[in-house]
């Protein structure tokens, strides 16, 4: 992965400085996260959950906390690896214009944002 990475220290997750802008389907996105590990193992699809523990629904675009650490260019929305129990074929994405939450279909382009640490889950 290109540039620097953070560390939350309240939940212990590391994050890309930098999400990378290019939409993927998320079967693409797997690949995508084994090819491009700069050097580093274990980066993987955040769960939704990690995903909200950044937002800060007081703030827009992003909805981010004031004095967030990130380069983060564009508010937009970032595919979760937590599939909708409901829908099989869709999966949660987390919008950080306003911190909403979707299920999106997974053929569907959508942003992603790599983490390491913590618990995943079963992408399927």
């Amino acid at each position: 992965m290109k540039g620097e990475a953070v560390l939350d220290r309240e939940t212990g997750l590391v994050w890309e400085q930098a999400p990378q802008f290019r939409l993927r389907t998320l079967g693409v996105m797997h690949q995508f996260i084994d090819r491009n590990a700069g050097g580093r193992t274990g980066w993987r699809l955040p769960t939704v959950q990690n995903l909200l523990s950044l937002v800060d629904r007081s703030m827009n675009d992003p909805s981010l906390p004031s004095g967030h650490p990130f380069n983060f260019l564009q508010p937009s929305s970032f595919w979760s690896a937590s599939t909708d129990v409901g829908i099989a074929d869709s999966a949660w994405i987390v919008g950080f214009t306003n911190g909403f939450v979707i299920s999106d279909d997974k053929s569907n382009h959508r942003l992603v944002w790599c983490v390491r640490g913590g618990q995943g889950v079963d992408p399927q």
